[in-house]
């Protein structure tokens, strides 16, 4: 029997697990080098949020993985949370197998971080479902096989992060809402970090010295360039405070002190622009359900 490990948990058994997955921000984001395999360097501060999906794990005795409803635009072989259950079975000859719903709330494609977090929320789920008692660095190497902004996920805290987004510090942020808003498009992250405009040489900050008022998202420029709706977005937010574009985009937020503030902004947009207040998390839901 898997006891109920509060937060973050619906449904409970040895065989069925409910978990969230919830969608992250980064509220800076420089790109300071480039390693010799392309891989971009990065200086960024994660900081989880409300919005989040909810995955659904039930125990299959064959070994089989599958995920049991469709998504729009994601074939089940593709999808990260099959990847990271075929993977996870992998690394530890694990028989079981696994069937995954996924109720899918994070826009996809928005930098947001949705399949990042299902991937993670997939391998934490597992762990304890499969009984395979893996610590959190194991579950952190297995994600980072998957891609960069895995691992800050299993990690559980919202995060100082370095290289390519997989060296993390802890870093206590306060209570915030914020406002966060979805342009009618999708980026390409490959077409963004490939761009020839793009900044690869910001001055890299030391964490002690942090000041996110001086901090930006060296992205933006690029994406805002190429897609307008993403520009007139960010213009709009920032009638209200300092708007900024999260990940490669194409999703924009600003920062409040409470909920009604974050509401009241929502009020006073445009009719079509889609967005949501969402709560910062100070840690993920499913922190306490790995060991360090």
């Amino acid at each position: 029997m898997i006891r109920d490990k509060g937060e973050g948990v619906g449904r409970d058994s040895s065989r069925h697990l409910s978990c969230t997955a919830p969608a992250k921000l980064n509220l800076f984001l420089h790109v300071t080098g480039r390693r010799e395999d392309g891989y971009h360097l990065l200086q960024t501060l994660f900081r989880f949020i409300d919005l989040a999906d909810t995955l659904h794990f039930s125990l299959r005795e064959d070994g089989e993985v599958h995920r049991v409803n469709e998504i729009e635009g994601v074939p089940e072989e593709q999808d990260l949370c099959v990847r990271a259950a075929k993977l996870l079975q992998k690394e530890t000859g694990c028989a079981l197998g696994v069937d995954i719903e996924v109720e899918k709330r994070i826009p996809m494609g928005g930098g947001l971080g949705g399949g990042s977090s299902d991937a993670a929320t997939t391998l934490i789920a597992l762990n304890c479902l499969w009984s395979l008692n893996l610590s959190r660095e194991q579950l952190m190497s297995v994600g980072l096989q998957l891609g960069a902004d895995v691992p800050v996920f299993v990690f559980g805290e919202n995060a100082f992060a370095e290289g390519v987004g997989e060296k993390l510090q802890a870093y206590d942020l306060p209570e915030a809402w914020y406002v966060v808003l979805f342009p009618p498009v999708h980026v390409p992250t490959a077409k963004i970090f490939t761009h020839p405009e793009l900044t690869r040489d910001s001055v890299s900050i030391i964490i002690r010295a942090l000041s996110l008022q001086h901090c930006r998202n060296d992205l933006q420029s690029v994406v805002c360039s190429l897609y307008p709706e993403v520009a007139a977005y960010i213009a709009e937010l920032a009638r209200y405070g300092k708007a900024m574009m999260t990940g490669s985009g194409a999703c924009v937020f600003a920062e409040f002190s409470s909920r009604s503030a974050a509401e009241a902004v929502l009020q006073q947009l445009p009719r079509d622009m889609r967005g949501v207040a969402v709560q910062g998390l100070l840690k993920h839901p499913l922190h306490e359900w790995v060991l360090s």
